[in-house]
C-alpha cells in the first residue's frame, strides 16, 4: 500500500465540492483498496503516542463556529484493535491505548470523500508533541511494515497553517505561504529530509507558515514510512491565504 500526506485544509472540505475534494476521491480509485486505514491526524497532539483501540471509535466534531451541515456529517467507521496492536508492538517507544478522542476531522474530513461508504477500518494514532521531527520520522519508518499487510497509512496535516492570518476571502496563497510550501514541496520530491527538518524551524518564513508545529509533524510521519519511494504531488496549491493544501502519494 502506498502512504498518503494529505493537506485537509478547512472542515468544509467535508461538504464542499472544489478542485481539493475531487482529487481526494480520484485517489481512493488508484490505490488498490486498503484492508484498514492507520490516519495520523494534526487534530490529536499529544504528550506522548497514543492510539485508538476501540472497536467503534467515536467521531469528534473538533471544530467550532461553522454550518450545521458539517456537524451533520456522520462518518461511522469501525474501528481495528489487532492493528493497534500491530502498531504497539512494532514501534520502539511506547504507544499507550488511550480511547478519550476518537476520529477527528483531520480524519474523517478526508475520508469522507475518499471512502464514503465507510466501511474501511480506522485507527488513529496521535501526533507526539514531545518528540523532535527527527523522532517523528523514525516512528514512521517503524510502521513501513504495515504497508505489506495492505494498511494504508494517511498521514493529515498541512505544510502551511496558520489559522491567525486566514483570509476566508483569498482563493489563493499569500507570497510567503507560496514560497515556503515551495521549497518544502521542493525537498519533498528530491527526499532531502534534513531540509525539510531545517525549513520548519529555520527556514525562511518558517515562522508564519509554522506558527505551532502540530500540522507539520504529521509529514514527518509519512516521510519515515515512505521508505524511500519516489513521491508523486497532489493539489499543490495554498488557499485562504495561509493553508497549504499540498499533498504527496509515496509508493
Amino acid at each position: 500500500m502506498p502512504v498518503l500526506f494529505v493537506g485537509h485544509g478547512s472542515p468544509m472540505n467535508a461538504v464542499e465540492n472544489n478542485e481539493f475534494t475531487e482529487t481526494w476521491q480520484t485517489l481512493s480509485g488508484n490505490i488498490s483498496r486498503p484492508s484498514a486505514i492507520l490516519s495520523v491526524s494534526a487534530h490529536w497532539f499529544t504528550d506522548g503516542e497514543r492510539i485508538q483501540t476501540a472497536p467503534r471509535p467515536r467521531q469528534v466534531y473538533d471544530m467550532y463556529g461553522f454550518p450545521q451541515e458539517l456537524y451533520n456529517v456522520r462518518f461511522p467507521a469501525t474501528g481495528k484493535p489487532e492493528l493497534a496492536e500491530k502498531v504497539q508492538k512494532l514501534v520502539h517507544t511506547p504507544v499507550s491505548a488511550d480511547n478519550s478522542w476518537g476520529i477527528d476531522h483531520g480524519t474523517w474530513s478526508v475520508l469522507c470523500r475518499m471512502y464514503p461508504d465507510a466501511d474501511i477500518p480506522v485507527v488513529q494514532l496521535s501526533v507526539n508533541r514531545s518528540a523532535s521531527l527527527q523522532d517523528q520520522f523514525e516512528l514512521g519508518r517503524e510502521l513501513l511494515p504495515l504497508r505489506d499487510d495492505g494498511i494504508l497509512i494517511l498521514a493529515s496535516g498541512n505544510i502551511v497553517h496558520n489559522l491567525g492570518m486566514i483570509d476566508w476571502d483569498k482563493q489563493d496563497g499569500f507570497g510567503w505561504a507560496d514560497s515556503f510550501d515551495g521549497t518544502v514541496r521542493d525537498a519533498v520530491l528530491s527526499g532531502n529530509v534534513q531540509s525539510i527538518m531545517n525549513a520548519a524551524s529555520s527556514g525562511k518564513d518558517a515562522r508564519r507558515a509554522v506558527p505551532t508545529p502540530d500540522h507539520f509533524m504529521p509529514l514527518l510521519y509519512a516521510l519515515g514510512a515512505s521508505g524511500g519511494d519516489k513521491p508523486v504531488v497532489f493539489n499543490d496549491a495554498r488557499t485562504l491565504g495561509s493553508l497549504s493544501m499540498t499533498g504527496f502519494v509515496f509508493g
